[in-house]
């Protein structure tokens, strides 16, 4: 989906299309004029506080603002972007509208997330342009949102391809168009070649994908290990055999939030407590609504200067419940010193399992937590 967030928004604020806006910011905030109604926004410029962008537009992007940036480095790019909050109950809506519709058609599809899925087009008889154009206009028909759509023999070089002609782009490739159009691009277009990755490549004097399917492998090897070396060679010549997993069990399910200040363990003992208790009810919330139960707990903390510990704790039976994740993560957290104040706090659930085949669920007394 084309900046999915952001065109979400515009749906329901369609005097904002053409123009930079941005998404994200907790203390982001929409009001109405009693004067004529109209809509008042916030610009970038006029945000306080702490926050990352989630997503941004095309016109914002062009500016310099994308997903994962902080607003105050936001501001200073675009300051005169507008800046909404978000509404994931709304993405979620649309999220669940645009895969339906690619269903109806393509009933082969992975889950990638929120806003991106995988199909396979292979037994359905049709010509792939006309399909692919029939694919669309049922996402748009059904959300009014457009899409970009990769065709290709694989899901690397269709992630790839999604990407090309965006918003509401359409490439479609073969692997004989491999050299022409896939090896010119950047090495970190490749899904799995991440900031770390491409710095080690770029030290290598490997910039392209062309570049990249040129290197010997024994030097990739040598220099990224055997594994992720034959990667590397592979998935530059445009190889991958993953299928399409028509479905999946998560391997875990998270909630953390980041504090508009850090907070300090002592002076804002009561606030880390309510928010640390309330992660802990939506995480359990969210296993419910999956149908999951966990067996394993674990807790997130990045303090003021970025460090981030994790701890796990691994139980004799699954749980489920909200006090019971609680008890389990606060056991986690007195195995952590708390010198510093605190940025972010998350939980996790892993291990998880069907929550029908639980008999029984390990029984745990609210805990006082160690911010103290």
């Amino acid at each position: 989906m084309d900046a999915f967030f952001a065109s979400v928004e515009l749906l329901s604020y369609p005097e904002l299309k053409g123009k930079a806006v941005v998404v994200g910011g907790r203390n982001a905030s929409v009001t109405k004029s009693e004067a004529d109604g109209r809509h008042q926004f916030q610009t970038l410029k006029q945000y306080a506080g702490r926050g990352v962008v989630t997503t941004s537009t095309y016109e914002a992007r062009a500016l310099g603002v994308f997903s994962g940036m902080g607003l105050m480095k936001s501001a200073a790019l675009a300051p005169e972007a507008i800046l909404l909050p978000a509404n994931f109950e709304a993405y979620r809506h649309y999220s669940r509208l645009f895969k339906a519709a690619v269903a109806a058609i393509a009933p082969l599809v992975e889950d990638r997330g929120i806003d991106e899925i995988y199909i396979d087009l292979t037994e359905i008889d049709e010509p792939t342009e006309p399909l692919a154009r029939r694919i669309k206009n049922a996402v748009f028909e059904e959300t009014g949102l457009s899409c970009s759509i990769g065709i290709t023999p694989n899901k690397l070089l269709s992630k790839i391809c999604s990407d090309l002609e965006k918003p509401n782009g359409l490439t479609i490739l073969s692997s004989s168009q491999i050299p022409e159009r896939i090896w010119p691009l950047p090495a970190k277009k490749i899904n799995g070649i991440g900031p770390k990755a491409n710095e080690k490549l770029a030290s290598l004097d490997i910039h392209t994908i062309a570049e990249l399917a040129a290197a010997p492998v024994p030097m990739l090897v040598s220099h990224f290990g055997r594994s992720t070396g034959l990667w590397l060679n592979q998935v530059a010549q445009g190889i991958d055999d993953r299928p399409v997993v028509t479905s999946s069990e998560p391997k875990s399910i998270s909630r953390e939030t980041t504090f508009e200040r850090d907070l300090h363990v002592k002076h804002d003992k009561a606030r880390l407590s309510e928010v640390f208790t309330s992660l802990c009810m939506r995480l359990a919330d969210d296993l419910r609504r999956k149908g999951y139960a966990t067996r394993t707990i674990g807790i997130k903390l990045k303090f003021a200067d970025f460090q981030v510990v994790t701890r796990d704790l691994t139980l004799p039976a699954d749980i489920s419940d909200g006090s019971a994740i609680r008890k389990a993560a606060s056991e986690c957290l007195r195995r952590v010193p708390l010198l510093q104040r605190i940025r972010l706090l998350g939980v996790r659930a892993a291990s998880l399992s069907p929550l029908n085949t639980q008999a029984a669920e390990v029984a745990y007394e609210q805990a006082d937590l160690p911010f103290e």
